[in-house]
């Protein structure tokens, strides 16, 4: 083995402890609250704190989900996260779409427009939405906080999809056309099953940006349509903050992301290598 092939060995072992180390440090914080949520009541709170619990329960698991309006905030996120991902879908795909296949001036200024209110805060719109909402006869409702989560999903699934369908060559639109299909056609018979991990990737990001939002849900819901991190916000005892039933339904309410990306995971990496198509 000379050198030159040492150095290479070396550089790969550093390289990888270096990786391990960010999973690890970047992961630890959630096996912190996973080990967390299987303590006892006392160790919770112990000082100093330890990472392994030294008596393993799952009595904070059923305190949680015992817990009244909890499976409620979780139908209520399901709700919501599911309409929101519809509504910047349904919205985003023809307002992308357009951007990129008329290329005027005004699609110019509307895309930039897109990501200048990517930038604003959500309480600037959040605090004009109360009235709104109230006026409309739909507050505390799951549609009008879908109506509110997709005013912070929509200009990135906009950017997304415009970035996807710019990588989808347009002679297979016009081939299409020849054949028959109009343009609408087109986009739904050739563009969108081309860009269908593109369409996945934006997906997953509307769903995360409804499932984890917090202000909104707490501006615009009261009894009826609060979501599980409210919930979860508003776990308290006479003696404090209950951080084992907190960190169990935390961890409970991470579950289904996790799956999502498992099961969509084909789709992700896909979308991710979609400029691949296009040449």
């Amino acid at each position: 083995m000379n050198g030159l092939e040492t150095t290479r060995i070396s550089s790969r072992v550093i390289l990888w402890i270096a990786l391990v180390l960010l999973v690890v440090l970047y992961g630890f914080p959630f096996l912190y609250m996973l080990f967390t949520s299987f303590k006892t009541p006392l160790e919770t709170i112990a000082v100093p704190p330890t990472v392994l619990p030294s008596t393993w329960t799952v009595e904070n698991y059923a305190t949680a989900i015992g817990r009244d309006g909890v499976v409620a905030s979780f139908i209520n996120s399901i709700v919501t996260a599911v309409l929101s991902t519809l509504i910047s879908l349904v919205l985003a795909v023809p307002a992308a779409y357009g951007v990129t296949r008329f290329r005027t001036k005004f699609g110019q200024f509307f895309i930039v427009g897109a990501l200048v209110m990517r930038m604003v805060p959500p309480i600037v719109i959040g605090v004009p939405m109360i009235a709104i909402f109230r006026n409309l006869g739909i507050s505390d409702t799951s549609f009008a906080l879908a109506i509110a989560h997709a005013t912070i999903s929509l200009p990135l699934s906009i950017w997304l999809m415009s970035s996807f369908f710019e990588a989808v060559p347009e002679e297979l639109e016009e081939a299409a056309k020849i054949d028959g299909a109009s343009r609408l056609g087109a986009l739904w018979r050739v563009v969108l099953p081309v860009t269908a991990g593109g369409v996945a990737v934006t997906a997953i990001f509307a769903f995360l940006a409804s499932w984890n939002e917090f202000l909104f849900a707490l501006l615009l819901t009261a009894t009826r349509s609060q979501t599980t991190p409210i919930v979860i916000a508003n776990f308290q005892t006479q003696f404090g903050l209950d951080w084992g039933a907190m960190t169990a339904l935390a961890v409970l309410y991470s579950v289904p992301v996790i799956l999502l990306a498992l099961v969509l995971q084909r789709h992700i990496v896909a979308g991710l290598t979609a400029g691949a198509v296009k040449g």
